[in-house]
């Protein structure tokens, strides 16, 4: 059976207000059903140690068993829907490294269909916020299915933390995509695409991905300072980080 869990794709922002300002860059992923993690290890793909390619468990939920935790998770804020396969969609570590700015949780129910989505969102001073995603009345998430969530987690200096989180969902033809849209008030501050289409998940596409992105992973925290320094020139104001939110997750 092939695992199509390897993805090649790219991340774009598009400022529009108070100035524009857009990038695109290109991006590699991993999303893969969690009770099928085993199936990821191979001579260049290991779990949990040193290897060309390799997932952490620490770098996710609490630092230990993804599954227990998603389910725990999903359990305490009444989601009783999504109860069968959750994938996750996140950057591995390559040759040790990662900065993940938003992993993403697809939960679904025993039919396959997404009931909820947890976005698990890192910032560069080290913290951590989950926005966790459900469709009105709990009903199937689908590419049309608009997701919404207030903003309370602080990303950028030259975001304030208020607004609102627009996000859509799609999986077609072994492609994932996931817009966000954020708003202040009634305008649309800034868009965000993720994309990625599907490759085998193999040594062979494994070396291929490496050679091809092989420091995706390590130039990310490079962009974000580079696209910061940017809007620094530009003039667009700056805000200090306030304290992060008391709870682990928001609605």
């Amino acid at each position: 059976m092939k695992k199509e869990w390897l993805f090649h794709g790219t991340v774009a922002h598009t400022r529009l207000s108070p100035r524009r300002h857009a990038f695109r860059y290109p991006a590699i992923f991993i999303c893969f059903p969690l009770s099928g993690k085993q199936e990821m290890a191979s001579r260049l793909f290991s779990l949990d140690r040193l290897n060309l390619f390799s997932f952490n468990e620490k770098d996710h939920g609490n630092g230990k068993n993804p599954s227990e935790w998603i389910a725990e998770t999903l359990a305490r804020e009444g989601i009783i829907n999504a109860d069968g396969e959750v994938w996750l969609m996140t950057m591995p570590r390559i040759l040790g490294f990662v900065f993940n700015p938003v992993s993403f949780w697809w939960c679904h129910d025993r039919d396959g269909q997404l009931r909820a989505v947890l976005c698990e969102v890192r910032n560069t001073f080290g913290e951590r916020h989950c926005y966790l995603l459900t469709a009105p009345e709990n009903s199937v998430i689908d590419a049309s299915t608009l997701l919404q969530s207030r903003k309370v987690f602080h990303v950028s200096p030259f975001l304030e933390v208020k607004g609102n989180y627009q996000f859509r969902f799609s999986e077609s033809s072994g492609r994932r995509t996931v817009s966000i849209d954020y708003f202040e008030e009634k305008t649309e501050v800034l868009k965000t695409v993720v994309t990625g289409q599907a490759s085998t998940l193999s040594d062979r596409w494994l070396l291929k991905t490496f050679f091809s992105f092989g420091f995706a992973t390590l130039m990310v925290v490079l962009r974000i300072n580079w696209q910061a320094l940017k809007l620094f020139l530009k003039g667009i104001s700056f805000y200090h980080k306030p304290s992060p939110p008391s709870q682990e997750i928001s609605r």
